[in-house]
């Protein structure tokens, strides 16, 4: 497997690449980023780890902070002593100023361009992902960390199942098999949105009778690889087995114009060839909008497509 520091520059996707998204649904991009595109919101995190730490050792409830520790270490040491670690890790309740200047990196809104067309917003479904190891990992969150099937269409609303969205799923460090890469079923998503049950623990999956007969493809991925997937490409992934948290960024972009699935919460244009100017380039703007969206009742709720819906 190449990884991307082995790839000087990046490239853009090339057209078999974009053939295979629109025949399989699903992509993987080796070495389309740079590490310098990444770095920054690793570091970023790391931060965020460090706060959150501290504020819980002084409240006691961390005996051990390990500073120390790596990044694809910590955050699992820190699991195991308390699983509060991860409360509010994630894009919205962090909101890193690194993560917002990532949404508009030109390598990948380049690729996003070949799939999508010139006119790309930032959909306000957006995630970040911490899988720390199963061993390190609190018996009551452990379903969490083990995703069932599912399609991203599970969590917008009907009317966005028309809409060109794109999810952008890549590896901080790296996603292995032992720690519960991807898995995906292509071609599925020709099917469209399939009816989802709720799961204990984590949301909803595919209803079991409804699950496609494709064998599954394992999706192992470095750090400068992305994987692309079309909103109905069915996917899920195993526990994390090795002694490293699987970091990841789960990300959503859509045609501009497209409905966005919730259209109560912000999409911000990223990218227009049609009119630049329209792109979002100030991160207080943007803050600004989630804190207005979230000041009203359930602005920030997340709607669940349930088999009768």
């Amino acid at each position: 497997m190449t990884s991307a520091s082995a790839i000087d520059p990046p490239r853009p996707l090339t057209d078999a690449e974009a053939a295979t998204f629109a025949a399989d649904g699903v992509l993987v991009a080796r070495g389309l980023l740079a590490d310098a595109d990444l770095a920054p919101v690793r570091d970023e995190l790391a931060a965020a780890i460090d706060r959150r730490a501290v504020a819980l050792h002084a409240e006691g409830a961390l005996r051990e902070m390990h500073r120390d520790a790596p990044f694809a270490t910590r955050f699992g040491l820190l699991m195991a002593q308390t699983p509060r670690i991860q409360d509010g890790f994630d894009v919205e309740p962090l909101r890193g100023r690194e993560m917002f200047r990532f949404f508009s990196t030109p390598r990948l809104l380049d690729a996003l361009e070949r799939l999508i067309g010139p006119e790309i917003s930032c959909n306000p479904i957006a995630h970040i992902r911490a899988k720390p190891p199963q061993a390190q990992t609190a018996d009551d969150v452990k379903g969490y960390f083990s995703v069932p099937w599912h399609q991203d269409s599970g969590v917008t609303l009907a009317e966005a199942d028309a809409s060109e969205i794109v999810t952008v799923w890549l590896p901080l460090t790296e996603a292995t098999e032992e720690m519960g890469c991807l898995q995906v079923l292509p071609g599925a998503h020709r099917l469209g949105h399939l009816p989802h049950d709720r799961v204990a623990g984590y949301g909803t999956t595919i209803r079991a009778d409804r699950l496609p007969r494709i064998a599954p493809r394992k999706l192992p991925v470095r750090g400068g690889d992305v994987v692309f997937m079309h909103r109905h490409c069915p996917h899920h992934s195993t526990p994390n087995r090795s002694q490293r948290c699987r970091w990841s960024l789960d990300l959503r972009f859509q045609r501009t114009g497209d409905h966005n699935g919730r259209p109560w919460q912000p999409d911000v244009v990223v990218r227009s060839r049609r009119d630049p100017a329209s792109a979002m380039t100030s991160y207080e703007r943007w803050c600004g909008l989630w804190d207005e969206c979230l000041a009203k009742p359930g602005g920030g709720r997340i709607e669940h497509r349930l088999a009768s819906t």
